[in-house]
């Protein structure tokens, strides 16, 4: 194999005691995008049989793949009823996230068919402006409405958590109190990653935390608190010596200054590994940095190995992990810790650890 991608399931399940603990509520598991990419039912497994037992997904798709290795746990799509949804959500024991007022009306109206309250959660917007009742839809809302639907959880969704000084982290909390009140003794869920970490006045009665179980910084302001989880090496497959005035790669975008030793890696844009990193970020070869230089292309990268002079095909270099975290990529690439994760691709063997 050329290129393996490691996921820590011990340190995933770590991760996850951190935040429950942190929190000191009932604590989730987000497990949108294939467990951000990094293999949603191998991770599932493993928060489940670490008393997790709550998890969210985006797609119904998503959950019902979950399903049968989650048991009993509650299971929560949050793009809600979509058209032709309802069957499939019955079947398959999974609470939407009601987001729209005809959403309410839909699932009662299923229940009703059934004979029965069908388990749902209730979205509010506070502020973010996506998805969610507005306030005039909450304030609408009546017992009426809830005859056949279980309510297990009222949620709304923070915009700025990762952000302790911003004003809308509180204006959201004052928000959801007065939207949850409507609904007494329905718990709630208000914190996500960041969230967790924004003090006792933002604990809830479940939190939904998903970027910080797989490592990524929750707490931006200061060091990460989380454990790594995900480790991308790859295997060197061509060396050659360039000398000065040389180009590499398309278009010559980068040329030797000088004599320069290039290897080769096994990886490109088709894996998840940004275009943009060209000429931007390292890659670890015998615990030293070597730069990535040219561009980027689909399925291979070259590194300056100059300074490792032991470097031999074949030698595993790190792309992602202690060396290079996640964090790191992602400032260099303009984006966040979110995006490299979920982009990895499926060409990497993979091998899951500490389950």
């Amino acid at each position: 194999m050329s290129s393996v991608l490691e996921i820590d399931l011990g340190a995933i399940v770590s991760n996850w005691r951190l935040l429950r603990d942190r929190h000191g509520h009932p604590t989730a598991g987000v497990l949108k995008a294939d467990g951000y990419g990094l293999g949603g039912v191998e991770i599932a497994t493993a928060l489940y049989a670490a008393g997790c037992c709550h998890f969210f997904t985006a797609h119904l798709s998503e959950a019902v793949t979950l399903r049968p290795h989650l048991s009993d746990a509650m299971i929560c799509v949050l793009h809600g009823v979509g058209p032709g949804d309802v069957e499939t959500l019955v079947a398959h024991d999974i609470a939407p996230a009601l987001s729209t007022f005809g959403e309410v009306i839909a699932w009662n109206e299923a229940g009703a068919t059934r004979g029965r309250a069908l388990p749902a959660l209730l979205h509010v917007d506070t502020g973010m402006n996506r998805t969610g009742l507005s306030p005039a839809e909450v304030a609408a809302l009546t017992d009426e409405h809830f005859r056949h639907i279980r309510l297990l959880y009222v949620m709304t969704h923070l915009v700025s958590a990762d952000d302790p000084a911003a004003a809308l982290n509180l204006a959201q909390k004052v928000r959801f109190a007065a939207a949850a009140a409507k609904f007494p003794g329905v718990p709630t869920s208000l914190a996500n990653s960041s969230g967790i970490f924004l003090g006792a006045d933002f604990a809830s009665d479940l939190a939904r935390p998903g970027a910080a179980l797989y490592g990524v910084n929750p707490t931006p302001w200061t060091a990460n608190p989380m454990r790594p989880v995900a480790r991308l090496r790859a295997r060197i497959m061509a060396l050659r010596d360039v000398p000065a005035g040389t180009g590499v790669g398309y278009d010559h975008q980068w040329v030797a200054a000088q004599s320069t030793r290039i290897a080769t890696l096994p990886v490109g844009y088709a894996d998840g590994y940004h275009r943009v990193l060209g000429g931007r970020a390292d890659v670890s070869v015998d615990g030293r940095l070597c730069p990535v230089v040219g561009r980027v292309s689909m399925d291979l990268i070259t590194i300056d190995v100059t300074d490792v002079p032991a470097a031999a095909i074949g030698d595993w270099c790190e792309v992602i992990g202690p060396d290079i975290p996640v964090e790191r990529l992602a400032a260099l690439a303009g984006t966040n810790g979110y995006e490299i994760l979920t982009s990895l691709g499926r060409r990497f063997h993979r091998v899951y650890r500490g389950a």
